[in-house]
C-alpha cells in the first residue's frame, strides 16, 4: 500500500514529508570492471560479491525516438555503416531480446529516457503523434521519463498524451479513439508552480522475482529554454541532481535499493587517434553534461538511461560514492540498449550490470560486408525483420497521411543540408531564412532569422518516399526538415536591439548558455570574433551592403518559438508590433520550394568569422 501510494500526483506531499526525516545516504562503494575491446564487449560494474540469493532481470532501453515510424532515410539511414530503424524492426528486436532473457531466467522491464513525440516526421506529427504513443504501447514500453520534446505542444497536450482523449481542437482524426499512454511517463523535475508537485509521476516501482526496482524520470533542467515558453508557462523545471536524489531517498525510505534514473539529458563520445570511429557500445574520451549530474547521484543509482544528445554510449562513471553504468542509444529507434542486471535478494541492491547497445539492423546483406540497395541507392529492407502488429499499426497510419505526404511541393536542384561550417552557417540555413523572408514581405519583412535547432533533417534530392523523380520534393520531406508548426511572426526591432539579438548567440551574453548561430537572410551581412568579449562580438552588421543604423528601425521575422524567447533568445522578446503571417513555418518553407525554378542550396557565406 505504501509504495502503490507513490505512483500518484498526490504522493509527493507525503514523500517530501518523508525525505526531511531521513539521515544521509550510506556510502555503498562499487568497483568497476576493467575495460574492453572497443564495440565488441558490453560495459559491466560489479558491486561485490551478494551476501544472499539473486535475481536477475534485464533492462531495454531507448531514447529519442521522435516519431520515426518510417525508417530513417539519407544520411540518417545508417549508424556506423549499418541501415537501422523503422518501428516495424524495433519491435522485432525488443521481442527478440526479449525472449532470449526469458530462456536464460531474466525478466525484463522496457524503459525509455524521454523525446518518444516531439520533432516527429508527419506519419505521427499529422495525428499529434497519437500514432507513436499507440505503438510504443504495441512494442511493450513500460515507464519513461518525459524529454523537452514531449512539451512541444505544451504542458496539457503531453497529459493528454498519457491519460488519453481528442484532440481540443482536432478531435480524433483516426476515427477509433485515443486512449493514451499504457506506459508511465515520469516527470519529476517538472513542477506545477501553482500545486509545486509534479505534473506526472516522479517515480514509478516494478518488482522484479520479489525485489522491488525504482525508477525515476525528469528530464534536463534547461528545457524552459529550448521549447515554446508559450506552453509551458506555468510550469518550472528543477535541478536534475537535487530532484533525482530527493526522489531516491523516498525511493529507499520505502525499502527500494536498487534504483534506475531515466533522465533526458546526455553526452557524447569524440573519436580519437585511436578510435577514429568509436563503437556503438564505446565511451570514448566521453563528455557532457550528464557526467556532472551522474557525479551528484546518490549511490543507489545503479543505472542512469539518458539521452537527448542523439548520440550512442555505454560507460561506467562515479556517482557521489560508487559507480553508475550509463546509457544513451542514439536516435529514431536505430539501437536498443541491452542492460543485463543481478540483484542481491538480502540487501536488495544491484550486485552487478551490464550493458551493451543492439543496432536494430533492417536491411539485407549484399554477401560482401555490404547492404543491399535498389536501382534508386535506397537500401533493400528486409522483410523477414518485420514485426507484423506493429507494421499493421503504423500502415493504418501511413495510408491515412500518405495523400498529404506524398504530394509533390517543389524540386531542389542538388541535396541541401543542415550541417553548418565554421562560421555557423548552412545551406538549409539560408533557404529556410529565405523562406520566411520571402513569406513575410507583405508584413514589412526585411530580415529573417531561424534557429539552427528548428532545422531536424536533410534535402535529400535523390530521397523518392513517394515514388516522385528525383530533384522533386515532397510534403512528408519537407515536413520533416521542419516539423514543429510554428508560427512566423514579424517584429520592428532598432539596429541596436537586432545587434543585441545576435550578440545573445554566444555563452555568456544576455544569459545564454550555449552558443547557436542564427541562420539569416540574403542581404543580412556581418562578421563574428571568436575571442572578442562577449557583448562585442559582432560587427560590420549590414543590410543589403548598407550598415545597420543602431538608430533606424527594421522589420525581422522569426518564428514564434524565437519571438518568444526560445532557446535563450531573450532579446527578440523585445520586438514591437508583431504581425503573425497566415499558416506556419511549414507553409513557408513549402510556398519557397513551389514558386518557380528548382531551389539551389544556398552559400552559406552571408555570416565571416575570425578568429
Amino acid at each position: 500500500m505504501k509504495i502503490a501510494v507513490l505512483r500518484h500526483l498526490a504522493a509527493p506531499a507525503l514523500a517530501l514529508a518523508v525525505v526531511a526525516a531521513l539521515p544521509p545516504a550510506r556510502p555503498h562503494q562499487a568497483q568497476a570492471t576493467p575495460g574492453y575491446a572497443p564495440g565488441l564487449a558490453p560495459v559491466s560494474v560489479s558491486y561485490g560479491l551478494p551476501t544472499g540469493s539473486t535475481v536477475k532481470g534485464q533492462f531495454l532501453s531507448y531514447n529519442d525516438f521522435h516519431g520515426a515510424i518510417d525508417p530513417p532515410a539519407g544520411s540518417g539511414a545508417v549508424v556506423n555503416g549499418v541501415p537501422a530503424g523503422g518501428v516495424e524492426y524495433l519491435a522485432t528486436y525488443l521481442k527478440k531480446l526479449r525472449a532470449e532473457a526469458a530462456g536464460e531466467g531474466r525478466s525484463t522491464i522496457t524503459v525509455g529516457a524521454g523525446d518518444l513525440i516531439g520533432a516527429s516526421p508527419l506519419v505521427s506529427a499529422a495525428f499529434h503523434d497519437e500514432p507513436t504513443i499507440e505503438l510504443m504501447n504495441e512494442i511493450g514500453l513500460q515507464v519513461s521519463s518525459v524529454g523537452n520534446h514531449e512539451f512541444d505542444e505544451g504542458v496539457d497536450e503531453l497529459i493528454r498524451m498519457q491519460r488519453g482523449g481528442c484532440h481540443p481542437v482536432d478531435g480524433c482524426q483516426d476515427g477509433d479513439g485515443f486512449g493514451g499512454a499504457k506506459f508511465s511517463y515520469l516527470a519529476a523535475n517538472t513542477i506545477n508552480k501553482k500545486t509545486g508537485l509534479p505534473i506526472l509521476p516522479p517515480i514509478d516501482i516494478k518488482f522484479v522475482g520479489g525485489v522491488p526496482v525504482g525508477f525515476v524520470g525528469l528530464t534536463l533542467e534547461g528545457t524552459a529554454g529550448i521549447v515554446n515558453p508559450a506552453g509551458i508557462k506555468n510550469v518550472r523545471f528543477a535541478d536534475e541532481i537535487e530532484t533525482a536524489n530527493k526522489w531516491g531517498k523516498v525511493l529507499k525510505a520505502f525499502g527500494v535499493k536498487a534504483q534506475v534514473l531515466l533522465v533526458h539529458e546526455g553526452g557524447q563520445q569524440n573519436a580519437s587517434a585511436t578510435v577514429p570511429v568509436p563503437g556503438i557500445s564505446d565511451c570514448t574520451n566521453f563528455t557532457g553534461p550528464i557526467v556532472d549530474i551522474v557525479k551528484g547521484l546518490n549511490p543507489e543509482f545503479g543505472v542512469v538511461a539518458s539521452g537527448h544528445t542523439h548520440r550512442f554510449y555505454s560507460c561506467t562513471l562515479p556517482n557521489s560514492a560508487g559507480t553508475s553504468v550509463v546509457t544513451s542509444a542514439g536516435t529514431n529507434g536505430q539501437l536498443i540498449t541491452d542492460i543485463d542486471y543481478t540483484l542481491d535478494r538480502r540487501t536488495g541492491r544491484f550486485a552487478a550490470v551490464t550493458a551493451k547497445n543492439v543496432l536494430v539492423a533492417n536491411g539485407v546483406a549484399d554477401g560482401n560486408g555490404g547492404w543491399l540497395k535498389d536501382a534508386a541507392g535506397t537500401y533493400v529492407k528486409n522483410p523477414d525483420l518485420v514485426d507484423a502488429k506493429a507494421k499493421k499499426v503504423a500502415d493504418k497510419y501511413r495510408t491515412a497521411v500518405a495523400p498529404i505526404a506524398n504530394r509533390v511541393v517543389g524540386s531542389i536542384t542538388g541535396d541541401i543540408v543542415r550541417a553548418a561550417g565554421a562560421n555557423g552557417e548552412s545551406p538549409l540555413g539560408d533557404v529556410i531564412a529565405d523562406a520566411q523572408l520571402a513569406y513575410t514581405r507583405a508584413n514589412g519583412a526585411q530580415i529573417a532569422l531561424m534557429n539552427p535547432g528548428g532545422i531536424r533533417a536533410d534535402f535529400d534530392a535523390e530521397n523518392s518516399a513517394g515514388g516522385e523523380p528525383n530533384g522533386q520534393v515532397t510534403y512528408g520531406e519537407t515536413f520533416t526538415v521542419q516539423p514543429f508548426n510554428n508560427l512566423v511572426v514579424t517584429q520592428t526591432f532598432t539596429g541596436a536591439q537586432l545587434k543585441n539579438v545576435l550578440e545573445q548567440q554566444f555563452t555568456g551574453f544576455g544569459g545564454q548558455t550555449s552558443q547557436k548561430i542564427l541562420q539569416v537572410s540574403a542581404g543580412l551581412t556581418y562578421t563574428w570574433t571568436s575571442t572578442a568579449a562577449s557583448g562585442a562580438k559582432v560587427s560590420g552588421l549590414a543590410l543589403n551592403g548598407t550598415p545597420i543604423d543602431p538608430a533606424a528601425t527594421y522589420r525581422v521575422t522569426t518564428n514564434d518559438f524565437l519571438a518568444n524567447g526560445g532557446d535563450g533568445f531573450t532579446n527578440l522578446t523585445a520586438g514591437t508590433d508583431r504581425t503573425t503571417a497566415p499558416g506556419f513555418d511549414i507553409d513557408a518553407l513549402v510556398a519557397y520550394l513551389g514558386a518557380g525554378a528548382p531551389v539551389a542550396p544556398g552559400t552559406a557565406d552571408r555570416i565571416t568569422r575570425t578568429a
